[in-house]
């Protein structure tokens, strides 16, 4: 069996910035083990797989560890290979998930995603956070997955080095750090070793997050960030609603095959 490979640089204009993903377009789709060994192989923060059906598409998304529900950078780079590789000639795609149904729009070189956006809730800091993060947060939010920590200036997320063994004892998918950017509305980062990722480069789904957040926060609907990996990644963001919009282009780095004998 043969398979196509896709590695696309995502939420960057430039190759080797943003966050890469790996996607491998399917005609029918693989068992669960052969996608998450797929996954494995790759070593990429997520790998996304696809399949067409009718006017539609069916996504899935793989960490190296485990199937996620929600993968923004991921489904970006999907849709870049939709459009590019698939020579798909509509203007907007559309995609059933684990998420519900996710959206695409295409103008020029720009891709947004059209994603649900994340209740959040006040929480107490749960116990480890502070000491895994090396400082206390200023707020602690519960997500649907995550927790939300906010500090003050986007020098403390450059500055923070997380203890990963310590954070990885925190009861959720990930952790998103986030403060007032000086080159953008707003920074963050994102740790999720619960998942097998130390620090994801770029994380679209945590913006289903941070938007409502820094929208209700900074009296404004749409935004521009930055997610502050080695990498860095930049995010147009707007509310709309219950809905989250989250723009950003993507660069491909590699087109490849996999064979599985």
């Amino acid at each position: 069996m043969t398979l196509r490979l896709y590695q696309i640089d995502a939420f960057t204009p430039e190759l080797f910035r943003g966050n890469p993903a790996g996607v491998c377009p399917l005609e029918t789709w693989l068992s669960d083990d052969l996608m998450q060994k797929i996954a494995m192989e790759n070593n990429l923060a997520e790998t996304a797989f696809y399949v067409r059906t009718g006017d539609r598409y069916r996504i899935r998304w793989f960490t190296p560890a485990v199937e996620v529900d929600l993968c923004g950078h991921a489904t970006l780079a999907a849709a870049h290979v939709i459009f590019n590789f698939d020579h798909y000639s509509g203007e907007a795609i559309e995609l059933d998930s684990r998420s519900g149904l996710l959206r695409v729009r295409r103008e020029g070189d720009l891709l947004t995603l059209d994603f649900p956006a994340d209740p959040y809730r006040p929480v107490d800091p749960p116990a480890g956070l502070a000491a895994a993060l090396g400082a206390p947060p200023r707020e602690v939010y519960r997500g649907k997955t995550d927790y939300l920590a906010v500090y003050g200036s986007q020098a403390e997320i450059e500055a923070m080095k997380p203890d990963f063994g310590r954070l990885a004892r925190i009861e959720a998918r990930g952790v998103i750090v986030t403060a007032p950017g000086s080159e953008a509305d707003f920074v963050s980062r994102f740790f999720a070793p619960q998942v097998g990722i130390d620090e994801d480069p770029v994380t679209g789904s945590a913006h289903t997050t941070l938007t409502p957040y820094w929208a209700g926060r900074l009296g404004k609907t749409e935004m521009n960030a930055i997610q502050l990996s080695k990498r860095r990644g930049w995010l147009r963001l707007r509310l709309n609603g219950d809905r989250v919009e989250i723009a950003g282009r993507a660069r491909a780095y590699l087109e490849g095959r996999i064979q599985i004998n």
